[in-house]
């Protein structure tokens, strides 16, 4: 058994999230077509979501009928806003965008959930913060504009948009499980989540999509097939399990670490695919976690 209160495991369990949720920009970009796979976006955004609902399954029984309906409606904009939405911003962005500039700006997150309690939750909120969110945001508009160049920046800034959005998303549902699901275990809000979109993911995916042509008849289909069901696998139902035991044995500021890490992974897989990376680049995402470090520490 692994023991999460030595402190080395705790650290090797970051570096191990890290590798994983870094790693699945990636997997999205060799799993498109664009990327030199098999599917689309929207074949791969349901895929993950049927997968992930499929092996959730057994923890998603026990304990369900004893949920409220408000807390139902909670669980479902959860699922939409926090896994479906944000599963097909980022995926559909990478079509245009480097994935290594995709897991950059998926590192906002913090700033969106600090921004979003304050705004609309009203919660409390210091100096340092709103000055690490006006930073990020000079941070993610600086690396968009020195990774469009030799492209339409207009069209380019668009999809180089929809991580930011998606992150949003992320932050939002964040929000929403602290102040209304606070007291549900998170691999159950997790389940229960995809209790809702999980069937209808599979419907669409079967009915409305080639999903099944493309794997069947592509020459890289069961190639690109393998590398989303690691993401679904892996990067999604295996990754939230250990998160969550990581929280629980340390705490979530310690965990919320691996945000630093994730962008840096996501540039080295992005090299290795034959992405570029100059030194622009480097100093605007090095502004992006200087401000998640601001927003994230009290000291």
């Amino acid at each position: 058994m692994f023991d999460f209160s030595k402190k080395q495991n705790q650290y090797i369990t970051i570096v191990f999230l890290a590798i994983i949720w870094g790693s699945s920009f990636i997997l999205m970009k060799k799993g498109l077509v664009t990327g030199g796979g098999s599917f689309s976006p929207t074949e791969i955004t349901y895929y993950r979501i049927f997968l992930v609902f499929i092996i959730l399954l057994p923890f998603s029984i026990k304990g369900a009928k004893s949920i409220s309906i408000k807390k139902w409606v909670i669980l479902v904009l959860s699922g939409i806003i926090g896994s479906a939405i944000p599963y097909f911003l980022f995926i559909k962005a990478q079509t245009k965008i480097d994935s290594s500039l995709s897991g950059i700006l998926n590192s906002l997150t913090p700033l969106f959930t600090l921004g979003f309690g304050f705004f609309i939750f009203k919660e409390k909120f210091k100096l340092k913060a709103v000055l690490g969110i006006l930073i990020g945001l000079l941070g993610a508009s600086g690396l968009i504009f020195f990774s469009s160049q030799g492209q339409n920046f207009s069209s380019f800034s668009i999809y180089a948009a929809l991580p930011i959005i998606g992150s949003a998303c992320y932050a939002l549902n964040l929000n929403l499980i602290k102040i209304y699901l606070g007291e549900i275990n998170s691999l159950k809000i997790t389940a229960w989540s995809f209790l809702f979109i999980g069937p209808i993911a599979g419907f669409l995916l079967f009915n409305n999509t080639d999903f099944v042509s493309n794997l069947i008849n592509h020459e890289k289909g069961w190639e690109s097939f393998i590398y989303i069901n690691i993401l679904g696998l892996v990067g999604t139902a295996l990754a939230v399990w250990v998160f969550n035991l990581l929280i629980k044995h340390t705490s979530s500021l310690f965990a919320s670490s691996v945000t630093y890490l994730i962008p840096i992974v996501a540039i080295i897989w992005g090299i290795a695919d034959g992405e570029s990376f100059d030194l622009n680049k480097i100093l605007f995402t090095l502004i992006i976690l200087c401000s998640v470090y601001l927003t994230n520490h009290k000291t």
